[in-house]
């Protein structure tokens, strides 16, 4: 049996999943709170498994109700659900200690399979979210890989941050006394520059990365 505290501002949300989740013969509603602030009022005298909470709270949030929880009672499970989509908030949350993230328009069965995989110590992501996550991340790497193309002579931060204190007038040492590294260094990158722009000598190399947008 897993013993559930859901935490949300509006009755009828909470009326919603008691009659959802108490159709289900292994989960069971031990507690039901208006915002963080009750949760925890409530918490030490209702031995609880996971709380499934909502995110935009009066009084106290669900960001700040997850880092509470986590602090002070590291052993529950905690399960945010909210219509939030954006990965910041999402990753705020699981940084500040929460195990699963479910979208409230999500149909019973994903809601009770997070439930289930967040009480069983695991992690749980919605599909929605996970599928928007993958399509954005294919979509950087195939606007990576165009721009790779574009830009045959791409260079790292390091030889870019170089390239700009060249331009800028500085010999080799005082470049590496600037970036706190050796002359020795710098000269190997300022060679690699050369060699990756295809550049004769440094005069060169400045228009290059001039005509190139990197200055």
């Amino acid at each position: 049996m897993i013993r559930i505290f859901l935490v949300d501002d509006h009755a009828i949300v909470r009326d919603g999943l008691r009659a959802v989740l108490s159709a289900q013969p292994l989960l069971k509603i031990v507690g039901e709170a208006a915002n963080g602030q009750e949760l925890l009022v409530q918490l030490p005298n209702v031995p609880t498994d996971v709380v499934l909470m909502d995110l935009n709270m009066p009084v106290l949030d669900g960001l700040a109700t997850t880092h509470e929880l986590h602090e002070h009672h590291p052993n529950l499970r905690i399960l945010i659900l909210s219509m939030m989509t954006h990965e910041r908030t999402v990753g705020e949350l699981f940084a500040a200690g929460a195990h699963g993230y479910v979208l409230k328009n999500a149909d019973k069965a994903e809601i009770t399979t997070a439930i289930q995989a967040v009480a069983a110590g695991k992690r749980f992501l919605c599909s929605d979210i996970g599928l928007t996550l993958l399509e954005k991340i294919l979509a950087t790497e195939e606007e990576g890989a165009v721009n790779s193309a574009k830009d045959p002579f791409r260079l790292s931060s390091r030889e870019r941050e170089i390239l700009k204190l060249v331009a800028s007038g500085l010999t080799n040492q005082e470049i590496a006394d600037k970036l706190f590294t050796s002359k020795r260094t710098v000269e190997t990158h300022r060679q690699n520059l050369l060699e990756k722009t295809e550049a004769k000598n440094t005069p060169a190399l400045i228009r290059y990365a001039m005509e190139q947008g990197w200055l």
